[in-house]
């Protein structure tokens, strides 16, 4: 189940419920601008009652220097937490980020305790090697990898296939 707690970012859950209906998973979606931990909430809570394995949630994309938009993440998180324990919590990182990437973990983690990192762009020129530097510096291991905008374009990640392309010209 998908909850589409991105309720700022025009079309964004349109978006999502696309995504949802193209892979065959039901989206909780809330009004434009409404609370986004009342929307993760709701999604959990049905997620619960239909007893379903997993159930992820989308929140908008946000700086880590915006205090106000890190606050919320940290209530979404605690929010969701009330139905039971969250088992994973995943950073985007885009493969074009410099070393500011390990700055943004850091603030992600301190708020919200990430488990780890999925790796997107990685389809462009783009390697990402500041996963290195975020897995070395903060212990979170990069877990999937964006290879392009397709519904099966979302992989494991591969260290050695990872390493390969570092290294490859």
């Amino acid at each position: 189940l998908l909850g589409a707690a991105d309720t700022f970012r025009a079309a964004a859950a349109e978006q999502l419920q696309t995504w949802g209906e193209r892979v065959g998973v039901q989206t909780v979606r809330g009004p434009e601008g409404s609370d986004p931990a009342s929307v993760a909430f709701d999604a959990v809570k049905q997620g619960t009652a239909a007893r379903v394995d997993t159930v992820l949630i989308d929140t908008a994309g946000r700086l880590h220097t915006k205090a106000g938009l890190m606050d919320e993440l940290g209530k979404i998180k605690r929010v969701v937490e009330r139905h039971g324990p969250v088992d994973e919590t995943l950073l985007v990182l885009d493969a074009t980020t410099g070393q500011n990437g390990v700055v943004q973990a850091r603030v992600f983690t301190d708020i919200v305790d990430v488990t780890g990192i999925v790796l997107t762009k990685l389809d462009g020129t783009a390697k990402g090697g500041i996963v290195i530097a975020v897995q070395r510096q903060l212990g979170i291991p990069v877990k999937l990898v964006g290879l392009g905008e397709g519904k099966d374009d979302l992989a494991p990640f591969e260290p050695r296939e990872f390493v390969a392309g570092l290294l490859a010209g």
